[in-house]
């Protein structure tokens, strides 16, 4: 589906959307249609709520015409935002193939009018690649929607946004034996066209540096491991140090040994969603052309129950040097992170650091599917991203971290184990990979295990990947470090 923006309506046939402010009046309603407005709109209780939509038929220009008043609450960009998702959710299978939104004499600001648009690209965004009998009344007919009216001077920069969210959806979506760890670092090779420069390391590269924890997850596998750095900077090398993002990519998870129950184990295709967000962000931020200098480490591996793979009770050696006392193989992605954080710190001293992972089943029976968690050893770098993600809606919650909770992993035999008791997981996992982070570097963990896949449709997503993540960071890039 295109997302545009025009002077003037085109010509042809068109389903026509106005908005309305929350209690307010409905901007550019012909006259001839008010009263038949009016009375749809009480019928339908509709108070101009972002995101709500009344529906009519109207008589124009010899034809009947589908008129939709879409509410657009207090008129903020994130209300427009809603709202535009909410036209494509109701369109995108309707048989309709042309929207037009009018924007005139809606006072809307040009990002207003920019997020109306991105609201509606990712709200039309799915996954059809293996659906080879898909009824018609299921196929998306909408192909065109027209912003007319309004200054579409930030839709380039929310077009980038919204490609970088796509991209993470995509990997998010595929299945395992399409999407691997070698298979994951093809679908983002097209970011070098971007300008973003890629280094990959294979097994043979991490063996030699040491990486003997996400090796030992990687070892029952037959598919290798691999460490995929995407480098992009916009500073023009004024800013000497990156801020780095580092992801979980496990790209399908068994539990390894400590093999996961039967049920539900297909969710598990999607336990890369943290390298997936990382790499969304990339390219968004490659896209829109961001005047700063970001690193992003995505750690991928497959965790499988083969004859070969790591078992509860193996010791394993950190490229940090520390060693880990596996108790249980279904606890891998923090030993993914463990190393990929070392590398990273040690190759480009990076100051501040964000870690995204689908990292614990706690974080969900914490949160729901409501917020991700933070974890944070700096007060400012998390009041940064908690105010990054609500202005965006991919919301956090603060986590707490402290000794008493460090010393739940301590073992007996090793400086750590890879688990704690049941109590506090989320936090535990936190604590493990903070004994990875050299002094004086800020750092965050998101724990995003509840965000990555929906069960039911959202304002901007249909069942299945969200895309969390990519738009949290791609705004405290904007934010806190483009000049």
């Amino acid at each position: 589906m295109q997302v545009r923006f025009a002077a003037a309506r085109p010509q042809g046939s068109y389903d026509l959307a106005l908005v309305a402010p929350q209690n307010g009046e409905v901007a550019g309603l012909p006259s001839a249609y008010a009263g038949l407005a009016r009375d749809a709109m009480r019928a339908g209780r509709f108070e101009g709520e972002a995101g709500s939509i009344v529906e009519l038929f109207v008589q124009e220009e010899g034809a009947t015409r589908r008129l939709l008043i879409v509410g657009t609450g207090k008129g903020e960009p994130a209300d427009y935002e809603k709202a535009g998702g909410a036209l494509v959710a109701r369109l995108l299978t309707s048989g309709t193939e042309n929207l037009i939104v009018e924007l005139s004499g809606a006072n809307a600001s040009a990002e207003a009018a920019a997020r109306l648009a991105a609201g509606a690209a990712l709200r039309s965004w799915r996954i059809d690649t293996y659906r080879t009998k898909l009824p018609p009344k299921q196929a998306p007919t909408l192909k065109d929607v027209v912003i007319v009216g309004a200054d579409g001077s930030g839709w380039d920069r929310q077009r980038a946004i919204v490609e970088g969210v796509g991209l993470t959806r995509e990997l998010v979506s595929e299945p395992p034996n399409v999407l691997y760890p070698e298979s994951f670092v093809e679908r983002c090779r097209h970011l070098a066209d971007l300008g973003v420069e890629i280094t990959v390391l294979g097994e043979d590269e991490m063996r030699k540096l040491g990486m003997g924890a996400l090796l030992g997850v990687s070892q029952g596998s037959a598919r290798e491991g691999q460490l995929l750095v995407m480098r992009w900077d916009g500073s023009g090398g004024a800013q000497k140090e990156p801020v780095a993002f580092v992801g979980k990519g496990v790209t399908f998870d068994t539990g390894g040994i400590s093999l996961k129950p039967g049920p539900g184990m297909e969710d598990m295709k999607w336990d890369m969603g943290g390298a997936g967000a990382v790499a969304g962000a990339m390219k968004a931020l490659a896209g829109r052309k961001a005047k700063a200098h970001v690193v992003g480490v995505c750690g991928l591996v497959e965790n499988m129950p083969d004859g070969n793979a790591q078992r509860p009770g193996d010791i394993v050696t950190s490229m940090s040097g520390q060693t880990i006392e596996i108790l249980n193989t279904d606890a891998e992605g923090r030993l993914v992170l463990c190393d990929a954080l070392t590398w990273v710190q040690r190759t480009y001293k990076p100051k501040t650091i964000v870690d995204l992972a689908t990292l614990t089943g706690a974080m969900i029976i914490s949160l729901g599917h409501e917020q991700g968690g933070i974890f944070s050893n700096d007060d400012s770098l998390a009041d940064q991203l908690m105010k990054a993600g609500k202005e965006v809606g991919d919301k956090l919650w603060r986590m707490p971290l402290g000794d008493a909770y460090n010393k739940l992993i301590d073992s007996q035999i090793a400086d750590m184990k890879n688990v704690g008791p049941r109590e506090a997981g989320s936090v535990t996992a936190a604590q493990f990979l903070q004994r990875y982070i050299e002094d004086g570097v800020r750092w965050a963990h998101l724990d995003i295990a509840g965000m990555v896949w929906s069960q039911k449709p959202g304002a901007l997503w249909d069942k299945g990947a969200t895309g969390y993540g990519v738009r949290l960071l791609d705004k405290f890039v904007a934010d806190n470090f483009e000049s």
